[in-house]
């Protein structure tokens, strides 16, 4: 019997590629999309899939018990892929962005794991995966929004593992660098709709950012594909022991051994010379 799956932020990227490649490997996927056009492209695709906005209670409800209908009241895998970056100084970053970059990266997150845990407690198995990001390890200039959130997301899921311990349901993140997805038009959106450049003290350094946001091909040398994500994902679906961190591209294996080896104010450094 193929085992059921359930992933967010389905319409592009890392989401995307999961839930052909899931599929692909034997896994029933359910896939969610927070556009009713995405979810109408993901089943022209051969996937079933359900709506789901992850800033929106209600629509996660209605998600749940839509997979749940599909799946026959079971699932085994919840891979929380969907997020967003909402750049800007904290200075300038309105109340308002903030909360809703929590709400889509975390609090959604969160009511969307509460909601799916009785199912896999009772059935003795499970596996949740949670998407952070080499920058839930290290901060950098004008993306403390996301920073925080991915911060909040490896420490809420650090807490998650402890406490599910002996259960059968087992807790992994994979934590990115830089992935070639539709992640930087996304978060120029969200730059544009809240933070007023022109009239900012860091108005130089958003030029700056909004030329990365908008420069066309990779966003780094150290660049990878989404598929580069799917062998550590299928790892922690598949493994009798999974890991608790899968990290995923070289800035994320190379900042975890430097936030380990350099004191914080040469890490400071290095991040300034980094995050322009």
């Amino acid at each position: 019997m193929s085992k059921n799956v359930l992933i967010t932020g389905c319409s592009s990227g890392i989401g995307h590629t999961a839930a052909h490649f899931l599929q692909q490997q034997g896994f029933r996927v359910i896939a969610s999309a927070r556009q009713v056009d995405d979810v109408a492209a993901l089943t022209q695709q051969g996937l079933d899939a359900v709506q789901l906005d992850l800033a929106d209670e209600a629509s996660i409800e209605a998600a749940v018990e839509q997979t749940l209908a599909l799946t026959g009241g079971t699932l085994y895998g919840l891979f929380n892929n969907g997020a967003y970056g909402q750049p800007g100084a904290l200075e300038d970053l309105p109340t308002t962005a903030l909360r809703e970059q929590f709400n889509t990266n975390l609090f959604g997150t969160h009511h969307l794991t509460r909601l799916i845990l009785p199912v896999m407690l009772k059935a003795g198995e499970g596996r949740i995966i949670q998407n952070s990001s080499v920058l839930g390890l290290v901060a950098m200039p004008f993306r403390g929004a996301y920073n925080a959130s991915k911060f909040a997301l490896e420490g809420y899921t650090d807490t998650l593992r402890l406490e599910l311990a002996g259960s059968g349901v087992h807790v992994s993140l994979l934590e990115p660098g830089p992935i070639e997805t539709r992640f930087r038009a996304n978060a120029e959106t969200a730059f544009l709709r809240h933070i007023d450049a022109e009239h900012s003290r860091h108005r130089q350094g958003y030029r700056q950012t909004l030329a990365r946001l908008q420069r066309p091909g990779p966003s780094s040398r150290y660049s990878l594909e989404p598929q580069a994500c799917m062998a550590p994902l299928l790892h922690a679906l598949d493994s009798r022991r999974p890991r608790i961190r899968y990290p995923v591209t070289r800035p994320t294996v190379m900042m975890g051994w430097l936030r380990r080896l350099l004191s914080a104010r040469a890490l400071d450094r290095l991040l300034l010379k980094a995050g322009g």
